[in-house]
């Protein structure tokens, strides 16, 4: 499985970034509050002697419910404009999600959100057996059924808890070690922080590996994660993430940008390079777009 399929992959399934998180989530929450998240993303590659390219774009809608003293209630939904039959391929939203001054986020909703799943699922002419496998139409693509996977999709969207700050620590899920902020731009508008972090191999072995058993599985064929691992051990992988952050007159995170550069040379000796640009914008739902 080429490198870029695999980054293209877990771009879309996993939750993104691991971050330090404000304590405070419910502060300057107003109920009814509506903002747009926008997350675009881009990603080249070239595996020996081809290349690849895609990109792609995903838009919702965050919600404030309910302000309490202990935290704070959103629903996250599809735009408004959404036609029936696109919302009916995508069970997993409208979700709520209480998110607590500290602790982890719960999901409010799960109930009605796995009857919107057992209906998604008779649609697509599958059973709960198939939940957890893989299809290939254009990509592939994880047959995913557990509500509680709303959490980490909506978490690596969050930008509005994030620490922003000259000298704060950054975490994120594909590297060992955290990055520190660096303040590289001021204004009476806001400032920008960057970090650079790097890419953790083992995460980027572990990851190509689940692509091997997903295409095997595909294909019919029998492989165990633990023979795609000793397979992949032998790979070299090197790499960065750049973050970028963006923050309003106030001090909250509106952008942030991560740049993934991987670089890989298979067991085969063919070498790899891939460059992954997911960039994610919060803005109230009444701004125009630019």
């Amino acid at each position: 499985m080429k490198l870029t399929q695999i980054v293209a992959v877990t771009a879309a399934l996993l939750a993104g970034p691991v971050t330090a998180w404000a304590s405070d989530h419910a502060a300057h929450r107003i109920v009814g509050d509506e903002r747009e998240i926008v997350r675009r993303y881009e990603t080249s590659g070239r595996n020996g002697s081809s290349s690849s390219n895609s990109r792609g774009s995903d838009v919702l809608l965050e919600r404030v419910v309910a302000v309490r003293d202990d935290g704070v209630e959103l629903e996250y939904d599809l735009p408004k404009n959404t036609s029936a039959p696109d919302r009916a391929r995508q069970w997993q939203f409208p979700a709520r999600l209480f998110k607590p001054s500290s602790g982890p986020a719960k999901l409010v909703n799960a109930d009605e959100i796995d009857a919107r799943i057992d209906a998604w699922i008779k649609a697509a002419g599958l059973t709960r057996a198939s939940c957890g496998g893989w299809l290939f139409t254009w990509t592939m693509f994880k047959i995913e059924c557990d509500p509680q996977s709303i959490i980490a999709t909506v978490e690596g969207i969050d930008l509005r808890s994030l620490r922003a700050g000259e000298g704060e620590p950054y975490r994120d899920i594909e590297s060992r070690v955290s990055g520190t902020l660096t303040r590289t731009q001021a204004g009476p508008r806001g400032e920008t922080y960057t970090a650079l972090l790097p890419i953790d191999p083992d995460a980027v072995r572990r990851t190509r590996a689940e692509g091997d058993v997903a295409v095997a599985q595909i294909m019919d064929k029998t492989l165990t994660l633990d023979d795609a691992l000793r397979r992949r051990a032998r790979d070299t992988i090197s790499g960065t993430i750049a973050i970028t952050l963006e923050t309003d007159a106030a001090g909250t995170v509106w952008r942030r940008t991560r740049v993934t550069i991987l670089e890989a040379v298979g067991s085969d000796g063919t070498p790899e390079s891939s460059t992954h640009t997911e960039i994610v914008t919060h803005r109230a739902a009444s701004e125009q777009r630019p």
